[in-house]
């Protein structure tokens, strides 16, 4: 998803995330990886963004493809990169959703890598925000989402993770995995009036009642 709040780490370490427990997660920086490429990312327009992501099945061979996406979110500040917007059709997506943009009752979540996921919605209620995405630069839309859902994948180790996600961490994870079956935000969209550019957004939609 679109830009948040920019969270920096030394571009010298390696991105490492592991899952401890359900909400609990720690990000941890180890080793070192000269040279780690800001990827180029896809933009709505490009069939890469259409298309259904492969399941991975080899963890190692998308080990340095999730330390460049760890490092080109960071560079961008967004709060979610899929692969298939890094122009790697690859069952992987990244999510980091800062204090800033936390909801009531909500742990801020540091960059995490899901391998695989696969969400299960948490009962039928459904909540509108408003989203922006790295592959749609510029623009932002109110979208209906799960308010909670139930994740499971794989960590960078190739272990098994899973828990429940609400609020934000909910939107991220729908929104990513969005990507994964080539649906960009915009198709999830009810009302396209309410869709247009960050600046006016902000001016006018937001501010209304």
């Amino acid at each position: 998803m679109a830009p948040a709040v920019r969270i920096f780490y030394p571009s010298s370490q390696r991105v490492s995330i592991i899952l401890i427990k359900p909400h609990v997660i720690v990000t941890l920086l180890s080793g070192k990886r000269d040279n780690m490429p800001i990827l180029k990312i896809a933009r709505m327009g490009h069939p890469v963004l259409l298309e259904q992501a492969v399941a991975v099945t080899d963890i190692a061979s998308v080990q340095d493809l999730i330390q460049d996406m760890a490092e080109t979110l960071i560079d961008s500040g967004g709060i979610g990169l899929a692969a298939p917007q890094v122009h790697a059709s690859d069952r992987v997506i990244l999510i980091s959703v800062p204090a800033g943009r936390t909801e009531e009752d909500e742990g801020e979540t540091p960059i995490t890598a899901l391998i695989n996921p696969v969400l299960t919605p948490i009962g039928d209620e459904k909540v509108m925000g408003w989203e922006g995405c790295l592959s749609i630069p510029g623009l932002r839309g109110s979208v209906p989402r799960f308010q909670a859902v139930q994740f499971e994948a794989l960590n960078i180790k190739g272990e098994p993770m899973s828990g429940e996600a609400r609020g934000m961490m909910a939107r991220v994870l729908q929104h990513e995995v969005d990507h994964l079956d080539g649906i960009l935000y915009p198709m999830r969209m009810q009302d396209h009036s309410q869709f247009g550019f960050d600046e006016e957004i902000g001016r006018y939609a937001l501010n209304q009642d």
